[in-house]
């Protein structure tokens, strides 16, 4: 278990690493937008999947307001792959984005989601709170429990944060089959909102 810790903790300072090497708050803070870290890293439940969130709210968001910050981040030469999704007619008000970064170190595959959301919309601070939530009913034992089962998952199975953080937390989980078994109890669909 030590050794899975260590590792979850490397991971969780290279990840503060690339964003401070991309500059993102910054960044968005440059086209008007404030980026606030949600997630696994922001509950310090990164573990083995490598992936950033952050969800950046603008009294405005505009095509082109994004696409402004996205230009700057796509000038690293690490960034090797970008995908879009315009939702801003959709309840959740936003532009989706999927950054891909490369790291040149270890040669692994980041992915940084950024989520540019309407300030004052319906998802306005809601995940935000969930991490602290999150955060502040952790234990050690099941903050060790959330990422041993993240190491314990196969890497073709995708599986939400939220959904490890639910089963812990409010069902008791502890173990791989256990977790498959609570899955299928608890079947996910859309956006996930519970919260502890």
């Amino acid at each position: 278990m030590e050794q899975i810790l260590e590792i979850a903790l490397g991971n969780q300072k290279r990840a503060y690493g690339i964003i401070e090497e991309l500059r993102i708050p910054y960044v968005w803070d440059s086209v008007g937008g404030e980026a606030r870290l949600v997630g696994s890293l922001k509950t310090g439940l990164l573990a083995k999947h490598k992936d950033i969130d952050f969800h950046i709210y603008s009294p405005v968001v505009t095509v082109k307001g994004s696409f402004a910050a996205i230009t700057e981040f796509a000038r690293s030469p690490h960034i090797v792959k970008i995908e879009f999704a315009n939702m801003l007619q959709t309840e959740e008000e936003c532009l989706e984005w999927h950054l891909y970064y490369r790291d040149g170190d270890s040669a692994d595959l980041w992915q940084i989601d950024m989520i540019h959301i309407v300030k004052g919309s319906m998802y306005d601070g809601f995940f935000e709170r969930v991490a602290e939530r999150i955060s502040a009913t952790l234990t050690p034992e099941t903050k060790e429990a959330i990422i041993r089962l993240k190491f314990q998952t196969p890497d073709d199975t995708k599986i939400m944060g939220i959904e490890y953080c639910r089963a812990v937390i409010e069902g008791g989980v502890r173990n791989y089959d256990e977790l498959s078994e609570w899955r299928k109890q608890n079947p996910f669909t859309g956006i996930e909102t519970w919260k502890p």
